[in-house]
């Protein structure tokens, strides 16, 4: 089992910055890729950014790429999404997962991760 923990939303003017973390329990969590998703009102819940168990693969949403950056410190427990340039249309929940699957360095859709943060409110003001 993992649990996930986000910390770091908030709000923001268009522009600025935040940083998100997720803290993971468990001694296997450098074996998971993890992922930021996020969800608007109304929309469905998206893919931000994912990252291999490593950390040496990542992927990036076009909507996010250049803007966020996904990393981890394995060493901590913890997952990391370092948001630059934030624009009105950022505005979401932002989850943290894990997926518990092989095959695969990372995942892209929702389905396919195992374990979820209970997410944490970025909103982006212009």
């Amino acid at each position: 089992q993992v649990q996930l923990v986000e910390s770091g939303g908030g709000s923001v003017q268009a522009g600025g910055s935040l940083r998100l973390s997720c803290a993971a329990s468990g001694r296997t969590f450098s074996r998971y890729p993890m992922a930021w998703f996020r969800q608007a009102p109304g929309k469905e819940r998206d893919i931000a950014a994912t990252i291999s168990a490593s950390g040496g693969s990542t992927y990036h949403a076009d909507s996010v790429k250049g803007r966020f950056t996904i990393s981890r410190d394995n060493a901590k427990n913890t997952v990391y999404l370092q948001m630059n340039s934030l624009k009105p249309e950022d505005t979401a929940v932002y989850y943290c997962a894990a997926s518990s699957r092989y095959g695969k360095v990372w995942y892209v859709n929702a389905d396919e991760y195992d374990y979820w943060g209970q997410g944490t409110q970025v909103t982006v003001s212009s």
